[in-house]
């Protein structure tokens, strides 16, 4: 085994700080580019509104309108549909009544602008049937001017409760 010269012991080990401080450089640059700022999770700017004490409802407000559509085991709507109790044999018959109930006025504030409809379909229905309803219930085209007169624009389904 041979041992070191004892002359090399006095030499100076320098460490060298430019490419140290690149890496560095490299480093932060690189954790810099691939940082997001994402909003934190949860942390929602919301105001609610505080609890109104009881009493009278709001008289524009209208009650959530309720279509029930039924299926026959063909998949085939089955008429009368009813809206509200109240059955009907075809969809421009349902588009002309929504039109009379809401009224002419539209804009902010209007009965047309709070209302609501919410669609039961049954499981079996066939989709064609249920974008029907949907185009009875969201518009008419006017025939004298071509233009669309829109009647509810917030329309929901209401959760299924039977399966197939």
């Amino acid at each position: 085994m041979r041992v070191r010269n004892s002359s090399s012991v006095n030499e100076d080990i320098q460490l060298q700080m430019t490419p140290m401080i690149d890496i560095v450089f490299q480093l932060l640059v690189f954790f810099i580019m691939s940082f997001k700022i994402v909003a934190q999770e949860g942390d929602f700017n919301i105001r609610m509104p505080l609890a109104a004490a009881g009493g009278v409802p709001d008289e524009t407000q209208v009650p959530p309108l309720k279509l029930y559509l039924t299926a026959d085991s063909r998949g085939e709507l089955q008429t009368p549909f009813v809206l509200n109790e109240q059955p009907f044999d075809a969809f421009p018959a349902l588009t002309e009544y929504i039109a009379g109930y809401l009224g002419d006025e539209r804009g902010p504030g209007s009965v047309a602008e709070t209302a609501e409809i919410e669609l039961h379909c049954d499981y079996n229905l066939r989709y064609e049937y249920v974008v029907a309803a949907i185009d009875a219930v969201s518009g008419e085209v006017d025939d004298t001017t071509g233009r669309v007169n829109e009647l509810i624009k917030q329309i929901k389904f209401a959760p299924q409760t039977e399966g197939p």
